[in-house]
Order: C-alpha cells, then structure tokens, then sequence
C-alpha cells in the first residue's frame, strides 16, 4: 500500500532534519511551497496534492500565502485531511470550527514559543512600570537637554513592579509561564481571569487569586496582561477599560485584535491609564499613529515569540503531533 500523504505548507525545514526523515519514512511529503490564494485553491480543486491526510505548516511566516483559512478553502480540503498542525501560538487566522464541521483537528504551537513571549512580556511589564523606553530614545537622541529631561523626571513617574498586583487574562502556557517568572522574579502578586478556574496546585505554585468576572480584575490589577487566544471578538471593550484602576497598566502579548484601541489611547490620554505595552496590535502591520507618539507606550513588532528557539520548537511540534496522532489517535 502506498503511504498517506502529507501536504507540507511554506519553507523547507531547518533544524529538525532528523525527525523529518521521521515523517518522510511513514508519509509521502507533497510540497505547496508558497502559494497564492488563487494558486492554492487551483491546486486544490485540480486535486494536484492527491488525498492528503495531514497539513504541516512548520513557520508562521511562510506557507500563509494562501491567506486566512475560511470556509473557501476548507470546503475544498479532501474527505481525507484529518489533521492541521502549524506554526504559530494563535488560530486568530482560520476558522477552527469549520474545520472541526470537516473532522479535522487543528493544532496550533504555543507550547514551543512560550519561553520567548513569556520573557517579551516581562520586558513590557517592567517597561510599563519603569519607562525603559523614554531613557532609552533620550540617549539614542544624542541630545543633551533629551537626555537631562529622561535623568531628572523619569524617577518621579515611575515604580518598581515589587508588590503591585498582576492581572492576568488567561493563564494559559504562557500566561502560566509569566505568573512564575512575575511572582518569584519581582515578588508581584498574581491574580488571574479564565473560562474556568485552574486546578489548586497551579494556583498555589504562583499564589495566583482567580476573579470570575473579568471587571473585578481590571478593578483591582496595577497591570494588566493580556494573554488569551482570540475567539472572534475584543475581550477589552471600551466598557472594561473604563473599569481598569486608574492608574494601571495594560501589556498585551496576545492578538491586536483583543483590545479595542481607541478606547486604549482615550485611557491612555485622560490619565486613567499610565502606560501600555504592545507586542501586537490591532490593524497590524499598520500601527496605531497615537499610540506611536505617546512616549509612555512601548511597542513592539510582534516579535515576542521570535527566537530560534520558537522555530525549532515550532518545526519539531508540527510533525510530533502529525505522527503522534496517526500513531496514538492523539495530538
């Protein structure tokens, strides 16, 4: 019999060359490369990657060329495609339930960044409460009198993050992973909002507080994280940043889309909120031109997760879970 295949999405692999050998020995590999939207639904519609079994998209920025995954395209996914494993910690750009109505299970690989973004996230939180950012573009100014302003005002509007009150919104692998470094690295207290309440020894092991109702949080949080996946609407509306404690901060390491922006910068203007860290945002890759220009807001480019560590998780995870559901039944 001739071996299931699988329809390899983007670039050639870098690291795990071993474990791809791995894969070749029990699948046939076809290969996409980097097509088109146009091209791609061609291709499927002619049947050119025959009655592939599984999808492997091994980086997040190739192999996307397609576009988002919705049901123009996953309508035209063969009967036979059972399994999705790519790159990424976020599903923001395909349909996970029209897949899920053809009987494939999409696998994301959060696991595989979460070092990465958990230390971006600390970087935004401890410029949220220092002003790294201010000192920094002062000396990068070469500017005397920039400099001076940053030497003589920054310490009289910034803070240590020792003791303030960490709101986390979702305390999923990386939220987790930043209540740890949080709570042991600079003595913040962990206070957390979920779908449901985490098991007593996740809770304990960061003596991390659980608020049902996400305003409670916001009300009491000196910073707010936000880290939860996006499920098709913002989780900061306008109404819950109104409900933020003045005087906070808000980071987000999620997706853009998550927090309603204009909301954000009138916060941000009124004074109610005192600064904000952004590795994404809201209409990337264009960026907000307010939020630029404010110099209490540091972004990023939504790099958190980029390090060669991601990617060789990323490569190694796609394939485990491809192998390990065929094996096991199990991703």
């Amino acid at each position: 019999m001739s071996k299931p295949i699988v329809l390899h999405l983007g670039d050639d692999i870098k690291w795990n060359r071993e474990l791809y050998v791995t894969l070749q020995s029990k699948f046939a590999i076809v290969r996409s490369h980097c097509m088109s939207r146009p091209e791609f639904i061609a291709a499927l519609k002619s049947r050119k990657f025959g009655d592939f079994v599984a999808m492997y998209r091994p980086f997040w920025n190739t192999g996307g060329e397609m576009g988002n995954w919705d049901d123009e395209l996953i309508s035209l996914l063969p009967k036979s495609c059972k399994i999705y494993a790519s790159a990424g910690a976020g599903f923001d750009w395909v349909d996970t339930r029209r897949l899920a109505q053809s009987g494939i299970i999409y696998c994301n690989a959060a696991a595989a960044c979460t070092e990465s973004v958990a230390d971006a996230a600390i970087w935004l939180i401890l410029s949220t409460f220092r002003a790294f950012s201010w000192s920094s573009t002062a000396a990068r100014s070469l500017s005397v009198p920039r400099f001076q302003d940053a030497n003589r005002n920054i310490a009289a509007v910034t803070h240590n993050p020792n003791s303030h009150a960490l709101g986390i919104v979702g305390l999923g692998k990386i939220g987790y992973r930043v209540a740890q470094k949080a709570s042991v690295a600079f003595g913040m207290k962990i206070m957390y909002n979920d779908i449901r309440r985490m098991p007593t020894d996740i809770e304990e092991s960061v003596s991390a507080t659980f608020y049902e109702k996400l305003d409670d949080l916001l009300a009491a949080a000196d910073c707010t994280l936000v880290a939860t996946p996006f499920g098709g609407d913002k989780v900061l509306q306008a109404s819950n940043i109104a409900r933020m404690k003045k005087g906070s901060r808000l980071v987000n390491i999620a997706r853009g889309k998550l927090i309603d922006e204009d909301a954000l910068v009138a916060a941000l203007e009124s004074g109610q909120l005192v600064s904000a860290g952004l590795d994404v945002h809201y209409d990337e890759p264009r960026v907000n031109a307010k939020l630029a220009a404010m110099p209490n807001v540091e972004l990023l480019a939504h790099t958190a997760g980029a390090s060669v560590e991601s990617h060789v998780g990323f490569e190694r995870l796609g394939m485990e879970n491809i192998l390990g559901f065929y094996e096991t039944g199990k991703a």
